[in-house]
């Protein structure tokens, strides 16, 4: 007859010890390794292997170590930890360590029975991580079991690598391109959606009515719907193609969201989009009754603050201060922004025989305007948006100028004016919406009919002519700029609106910014992933290999178009942004922006130059209505508000107008001057400002008020005292890897970084970093840099708990400790006795660790889990009257030092008393463990407080006995002289 085995006890089994899980039964155990991961869980069959009890060995009093044994010891521990027993499920297993402030939005969802919340906050705060944070813990908590997050085509393989590295969470891409490849893995009747449980769609795909049923039948109980202001339309929209779009999209969510089970989290920075209409309805997605909410009175306001957090950088960049309501300063976080942005605005003046060409170009586009408004509304239309692309490109560079001219016109083939529109629009204007970024970076056409061929065409052949330095006064002006910004340590990018200036530029500046720095284009006929690749092949080349010494000199260029201006993260690379072309809508300008000027920035100060013709006709008007604009509400906000498409639109149109009536003569004149436009620019103005001051509402009214700063204090210090923080995983790391022979070089510049070569560590760790880092790197013994950022590269190491070169260093140190007979160095012993002035009396340290058995009601019934935790606990004097202390007094042992030396048998002795009382101990390690037990059973409650149907049934049980893993005594220094016979405090 077997054994029963209560979950969270120990077995021993197939030469090693095992914690019972509670998926376990009778007839067959599920055991976790002592220690280990959830990769390493097994099944074992008592019937058909040996299966007995097992108890934790105390530890041995031959096998003494330093007074920092304590300390790497229970780091070590906590480091190999992937399940926590408090209410954040997740956090032990992901790779990222979350700020503070990104806790928020989780503790928001936790007290919701069915999560629904807009998270607004500003561009580079870190949505993806705070949604991916919420993902991980309802997957944990079985409160969710599929996931699909509905994005752009051009962000999709970024959030699969997001989700994937940082959360283990392995999400299938289903995109127009891999449609087919996986419908012909399925079963007859399967749905796409029910095979793969964790999905990542773009707004392509959902395109197709076939799909988006398929979609609304079986979509998964929870959804991630990023830029999700691109997916509601305002009540007043157009007919435009981008309107239809968002039409489709807003209908696909409006049942997605009419499940009240299903959770769903809208990301955007822009929840407004300048229409109040479209707000309303963003928020009939979140709960249909938030669309109707009175947002004047404190009601509706402290209603939609349960589903609503908005927080631009100044809110965050210090954060759990006494200004946010704190007693001290202890808990602050400071969030490394870059502090500002340095901008500056440089004209250029063209050529003669650019100016020339670019007034015979204006006379073309008068000529033909004036005669298609002659034939008809169609034409005129027709004409307007060949007009347009004609003026953008030559103002471009004469590359994309020499390709617009040879080539026909998106809207020649219209049928009516409206679809001329629809042509048109797209890749002739700047459009804020995201979405519509892909494919718009082709160089338009402007010919409209055979008639037009010959003119267009020796305009084309003197624009090709003019290619280079000589003739191109605005590549010459850039070609200044970029040695400026590299002399002074900058690696910029360079944004053009098309592929053919972009390409041209890449050509023209090889070869002239210096030996090296390395260029690279990246443009929209490259595939998402293929555009990520480039970018990690131009920063590889200028950083040289992976473990060498980076060449200081060594800069790189990216010239890109706007395919990259939105979703790539870009900051570890580059630190600058150009603005070849200007856009026409100052929201392209920050979202080209912030692909550098965001969080993990290692720069304070980002630098940005835009560059302008001031005697083109076109650019000084626009950066004068548009951008000036934009700046001051910026400025007087301290955030960014979107321009809406009609606005932008409204200013070009008006610009494009003016030139062709003056011709570039007026350049000097102020557009607000003119004649004619006064009515349209004063509307404009309007519109603008409305959408300023609703963004200002919405940030002071709206923002997010229902978690106090000092409720996310009280759940970080929990975290950071079951999982340690930053500081003690680099201490960790910096004095095991000393201890173990590798040669370690701290620069002690402040960044924390440091580098280490293991060449002269133990083989088991050095296989062990090998796997994770790579053979080479560890082989020829090059030098492993280790990041205080999780943003590393190949062949570094960050300093975070959840890297798997930390974990691998963690690994050798706890199973160097628990076993004295592996050969080596072994930073961390079991024992120790320590002769200090930071005691005055004798004090005993114990690191215990403590098993629960937790069960977690949820929406899909109760979760049974053991999780582990380590505790540090101390008592003064002998064991047999002990007088414990409180936690602050406990922890601040771990930085007693020795003072003196201790004498050999005093040292045996000393174990040797501690080791034979613990079990006079163990009344009061049991009953720190009840303590500790209630503690957590607090905190899920706490944190669930808001859901009583999910906190009903909770329990938290302690696994009887605990392990006590070390056992180490301080000793207080003594006036009289030490013997001869002694051991120094540094082998104590």
């Amino acid at each position: 007859m077997s054994l029963t085995y209560t979950a969270g006890s120990l077995v021993a089994a197939r030469g090693r010890e095992w914690v019972v899980l509670p998926e376990s039964a009778a007839e067959m155990l599920v055991l976790r390794p002592l220690g280990g991961s959830e990769d390493d869980i097994a099944a074992v069959f008592p019937a058909f292997e040996e299966v007995r009890p097992a108890e934790f060995a105390a530890p041995s009093p031959s096998d003494v170590g330093d007074q920092r044994s304590a300390g790497l010891l229970r780091t070590a521990l906590r480091i190999g930890f992937r399940s926590g027993a408090g209410p954040f499920r997740s956090l032990a297993s992901i790779a990222v360590e979350p700020r503070a402030y990104q806790l928020v939005p989780l503790l928001m969802a936790l007290r919701q029975r069915t999560v629904r919340l807009l998270i607004s906050d500003d561009v580079g705060i870190g949505k993806t991580i705070e949604a991916g944070l919420i993902a991980k813990e309802l997957l944990a908590q079985g409160e969710a079991t599929r996931l699909t997050v509905l994005c752009s085509p051009s962000l999709a393989e970024q959030w699969q690598s997001e989700l994937r590295e940082k959360f283990g969470i392995e999400a299938e891409l289903v995109l127009a391109s891999t449609v087919s490849r996986l419908e012909r893995g399925l079963d007859l009747g399967q749905s796409l959606f029910d095979k793969h449980p964790y999905t990542i769609i773009s707004t392509d795909f959902i395109k197709s009515t076939r799909h988006r049923e398929d979609f609304v039948r079986h979509c998964p109980d929870l959804v991630i719907v990023d830029e999700a202001h691109s997916c509601v339309t305002a009540d007043d929209a157009g007919q435009g193609a981008a309107s239809g779009t968002n039409q489709l999209r807003h209908e696909l969510l409006r049942k997605v969201s009419a499940d009240a089970d299903r959770h769903l989290l809208l990301l955007t920075a822009t929840p407004h989009s300048g229409k109040e209409s479209a707000f309303r309805n963003l928020l009939g997605l979140v709960r249909p009754e938030l669309a109707a909410l009175d947002l004047e009175s404190p009601a509706g306001r402290a209603k939609l603050a349960e589903h609503f957090v908005a927080r631009k950088r100044a809110d965050v960049r210090e954060y759990l201060t006494k200004e946010d309501g704190l007693a001290d300063d202890s808990l602050v976080q400071r969030t490394a922004f870059p502090s500002d942005r340095w901008t500056k605005d440089e004209p250029y003046k063209l050529t003669p025989e650019y100016r020339a060409l670019l007034d015979d170009a204006i006379a073309y586009a008068r000529d033909r305007v004036a005669a298609a408004g002659e034939q008809g509304r169609r034409e005129a239309r027709i004409a307007w948006w060949s007009v347009i692309a004609l003026l953008r490109s030559m103002v471009s560079s004469p590359a994309a100028a020499a390709q617009t001219l040879k080539t026909r016109s998106e809207s020649a083939t219209a049928r009516t004016a409206q679809e001329a529109d629809a042509l048109g629009s797209p890749v002739a204007a700047d459009s804020a919406d995201n979405d519509r970024l892909e494919g718009m970076d082709v160089a338009p056409g402007a010919a409209e009919s055979e008639e037009a061929g010959a003119r267009l065409l020796e305009l084309s052949e003197r624009a090709a002519e003019l290619v280079g330095p000589a003739g191109d006064a605005k590549l010459k002006a850039l070609t200044r700029h970029l040695k400026g910004l590299i002399a002074d340590g900058y690696s910029p990018i360079v944004f053009c609106r098309y592929i053919p200036t972009a390409e041209y530029l890449a050509t023209q500046l090889e070869g002239k910014l210096g030996r090296k720095t390395k260029i690279a284009a990246v443009t929209g006929t490259l595939s998402p992933q293929q555009r990520l690749e480039r970018i990690e092949q131009l920063a590889a080349e200028s950083a040289g290999e992976a473990g060498e010494a980076a060449d200081p000199a060594a800069r790189r260029v990216l010239i890109a178009t706007d395919c990259l201006s939105e979703g790539v993260n870009l900051q570890h690379h580059f630190d600058a942004v150009v603005h070849y072309d200007l856009a026409w809508n100052p929201t392209r300008h920050d979202q080209r922006e912030g692909r550098v000027d965001r969080y993990g920035q290692k720069r304070d100060q980002v630098r940005v130059i835009t560059m302008f013709g001031e005697d083109n006709g076109i650019d000084g008007k626009v950066l004068e209505v548009l951008f000036m604009k934009h700046r001051q509400i910026m400025k007087d906000l301290g955030i960014s508000v979107s321009v809406p498409d009609e606005t932008a639109s409204g200013v070009t149109d008006a610009v494009v107008e003016w030139l062709l009536l003056h011709g570039r003569q007026g350049s000097q004149e102020s557009l607000f001057d003119l004649d004619g436009h006064q009515e349209s620019l004063d509307r404009i103005e309007r519109e603008w400002n409305s959408a300023a001051e609703r963004e200002k509402t919405s940030r002071s009214k709206y923002a997010q008020r229902a978690i106090h700063p000092e409720e996310v204090a009280r759940e970080v210090a929990a975290v950071r005292a079951a999982l340690g923080g930053a500081e003690e995983v680099r201490d960790f790391a910096v004095q095991a890897l000393r201890d173990l022979d590798a040669l370690v070089r701290d620069p002690g510049d402040g960044t924390g970084d440091f580098t280490a070569q293991a060449g002269g560590a133990p083989a088991g760790l050095r296989d062990a970093l090998a796997a994770t880092l790579g053979g080479r790197l560890v082989e020829e013994d090059r030098q492993i840099p280790f990041r205080t950022t999780p943003a590393i590269g190949r062949g570094e190491a960050a300093l975070v708990r959840t890297d798997p070169a930390i974990g691998a260093i963690a690994s050798y140190v706890l199973d160097s400790a628990l076993d004295a007979n592996t050969p080596g160095p072994r930073p961390a012993r079991r024992c120790g006795v320590v002769t200090t002035d930071a005691v005055t009396v004798r004090t005993t340290l114990l690191l215990v660790r403590y098993r629960f058995h937790l069960t977690l009601p949820s929406r899909t019934g109760e979760r049974q889990l053991v999780a582990e935790d380590a505790r540090l606990l101390a008592y003064e004097g002998m064991p047999s009257r002990a007088r414990w202390l409180d936690d602050d007094a406990t922890a601040a042992l771990l930085a007693a030092r020795a003072s003196g030396n201790t004498h050999e048998q005093l040292v045996r002795n000393q174990i040797a008393r501690d080791l034979g009382a613990l079990p006079d101990l163990a009344g009061h390690i049991t009953e720190y463990g009840t303590r500790l037990a209630g503690q957590l059973d607090a905190s899920h409650r706490r944190v669930r407080k808001a859901n009583e149907e999910i906190v009903r049934g909770l329990k938290v049980v302690p696994q009887e006995p605990a392990d006590v893993l070390g056992v180490y005594v301080y000793l207080p220094q003594q006036p009289a002289a030490a013997s001869a016979s002694t051991v120094s405090g540094a082998e104590a």
